[in-house]
């Protein structure tokens, strides 16, 4: 693609008039172009010194009380806010503010797949205390540190990048939830991990810590793929996965997910989810916690509801500062009323060193072979819905949606999520991805300056390092978790409906999108469905392998769905156009693919995580 050099209007009208005075404009070749202010400059001592020094730098010009005005009827609209690009000098109060909203924006994300994976249950690591504390604690310390790599963006070289430059901030991704699920899932069925039959025939999940070491190998090494991709021009890889392979898969991931998360609500994933007559887990979580009630009772249901009903009030009446951080502030007033009501014990936080970092606790890496197929789809999909997300972040952040600097943003920003995907892995945790509500954000408080993204790592890294932080999400119900986690995942799915709503819903993609539903809800709705016919008892533990893998792709009903969309769409020919052409109404779009979008919009779902 080239470019073409653009005069200012006054020499343009020079030209016409005097057309022998100018040379005619000349096509700068995409090599030619220089990329070199993309990338992350540290500030002078001058303009330091100034930041710090001045009340202009400290404070600035910008309206504070925009961010505090709730939303009532009849209120008076304030005038928006200036906008302030991405090298634009942002005041450092501004940069505080608008890095604490980034961070609690995203600290759900963050800490639930920790809480989940960590967690009791079939399909959980069933980890200690300790153990659990410290996964939260990593993960939100690796998304700090991570995310310092994508919003700074460093020049490689022939022209390369990684990082995107913008305020792309990473957390763990909810699609590699269901992968892990389903591997460990399967490690309990084989012996890899053990359990032990209680009296009441339920089932008691030992802990199982070589599991996360075995996952965290497996992600290690699958890493390179999105690596190698991040080299492919972006465009290649959306002929290879469109928005309809992307729109039924995060479908199905979310699907999957919310089954976890309503299983949380209805009072844990636990031994008490059997609902045996007899035992320990007759009541959730065990017959010993306070208040405990079996399995799906009325106060599991109300706490749950509580957090929902407070995101949906602070969504109408909540200041822009609260609407950005209801999904914590419902998960904080749910919270009080479970330790009011005497639901909660402090024995966890009681337990929790002050002060953690990396490494403090450490797991025996391997390699899991079943799991490299899954890992590998999932990557790959990681990979393509930070595309749509990086392409999102460009437009909130008025950036160009195409040419040179565009592609080496994407190209950058697939880059980081790749090295990321295996440092997150060397520091113990599950690979991690760009979050797009972030992208919210910046179209709400017209704040894309990458300062505030920086102050965003700062608090998250200030969070994780104080372990009692993370301990504190522990002492948390599983209902309070499950009503703010469910409403999470739901968001997930709705993610995935809009990617789909873009399709021209010819009668090949609707041929796609049926048969790819079929498998995947399948799998995701009726347990083991489609895992019982693979059964292998011979000696050769390579065709073991393959059938366990085999298993946990047939058990994850994202993977086969994503599978057999991918397959139809090279597959399938293309449609002719007139068979559904003239009655299909296509949403008018930008040149990314994206839609076009009103002012202020973020062009993405408050709440689209993967994440």
């Amino acid at each position: 693609m080239s470019e073409i050099k653009q005069e200012s209007p006054a020499t343009a009208e020079v030209i016409q008039d005097q057309p022998t005075r100018y040379e005619p404009p000349t096509a700068t070749r995409d090599a030619d172009i220089d990329l070199s202010h993309t990338a992350g400059k540290l500030p002078t001592w001058s303009t330091t010194r100034e930041i710090l020094t001045t009340k202009q730098g400290w404070m600035g010009d910008y309206d504070y009380s925009f961010l505090c005005m709730p939303t009532l009827p009849g209120l008076t609209r304030h005038r928006p806010p200036p906008f302030y690009g991405l090298k634009d000098r942002l005041p450092l109060l501004m940069a505080i503010v608008m890095g604490f909203q980034h961070t609690l924006a995203m600290i759900a994300g963050v800490v639930t797949p920790a809480i989940i994976m960590s967690g009791s249950g079939p399909n959980g690591l069933n980890l200690t205390s300790d153990g659990r504390t410290q996964m939260i604690s990593t993960s939100l310390i690796t998304s700090g540190v991570l995310s310092l790599i994508q919003i700074t963006r460093f020049k490689l070289i022939r022209g390369y990048y990684i990082g995107t430059g913008m305020v792309s901030v990473l957390g763990t991704s909810f699609i590699f939830l269901p992968v892990l699920q389903s591997m460990v899932g399967n490690m309990y069925k084989t012996g890899y991990c053990e359990s032990t039959p209680n009296p009441d025939g339920s089932i008691l999940y030992q802990p199982c810590p070589k599991a996360w070491g075995a996952y965290i190998g497996t992600c290690m090494i699958c890493s390179f793929l999105p690596i190698c991709f991040s080299f492919m021009p972006p465009k290649a890889l959306k002929r290879l996965f469109p928005s309809v392979v992307t729109g039924v898969t995060i479908v199905l991931i979310g699907a999957k997910l919310i089954t976890s998360g309503m299983t949380q609500w209805a009072g844990g994933s636990g031994p008490c989810a059997a609902m045996p007559k007899t035992g320990m887990f007759v009541n959730c979580p065990n017959n010993m916690a306070p208040n405990a009630a079996p399995w799906g009772s009325g106060q599991w249901i109300g706490l749950g509801f509580l957090v929902f009903a407070t995101i949906v009030l602070v969504e109408f009446f909540g200041s822009p500062f609260m609407r950005n951080a209801q999904v914590v502030i419902g998960l904080a007033v749910g919270f009080i009323v479970a330790v009011a009501c005497g639901y909660t014990t402090s024995a966890s936080l009681d337990a929790a060193p002050v002060i953690t970092f990396l490494w403090v606790k450490t797991y025996p890496i391997s390699v899991y072979p079943p799991a490299i197929i899954p890992l590998l789809i999932t990557y790959t999909l990681a990979m393509v819905e930070s595309i749509g997300d990086i392409t999102a972040s460009c437009e909130v952040s008025r950036l160009s949606v195409e040419g040179r600097e565009f592609e080496s943003r994407l190209q950058g920003g697939i880059l980081a999520d790749g090295v990321s995907g295996f440092l997150a892995s060397t520091f113990f945790n599950s690979p991690m991805s760009c979050f797009a509500q972030n992208n919210g954000i910046i179209a709400l408080t017209r704040c894309a300056n990458t300062m505030a993204g920086y102050m965003c790592c700062f608090f998250l890294i200030l969070m994780g390092v104080f372990s009692k932080f993370g301990a504190l999400f522990l002492t948390v119900p599983d209902a309070v978790l499950g009503g703010m986690t469910t409403f999470l995942f739901a968001n997930v799915m709705v993610s995935g409906v809009r990617i789909l709503s873009f399709l021209k819903w010819t009668r090949r993609d609707r041929f796609i999108v049926a048969s790819s539903f079929v498998f995947g809800f399948g799998a995701a709705l009726v347990k083991d469905v489609f895992t019982k016919m693979v059964t292998y008892t011979g000696s050769s533990s390579f065709v073991a392998s393959l059938a366990d893998s085999a298993k946990i792709v047939l058990s994850s009903g994202f993977c086969l769905g994503a599978m057999i969309a991918m397959a139809l769409n090279l597959l399938l020919p293309e449609d002719e156009g007139f068979d559904d052409e003239d009655d299909t109404s296509s949403v008018p779009s930008t040149s990314s693919g994206m839609p076009e979008m009103e002012e202020g919009s973020s062009g993405t779902p408050a709440y689209d995580i993967k994440k």
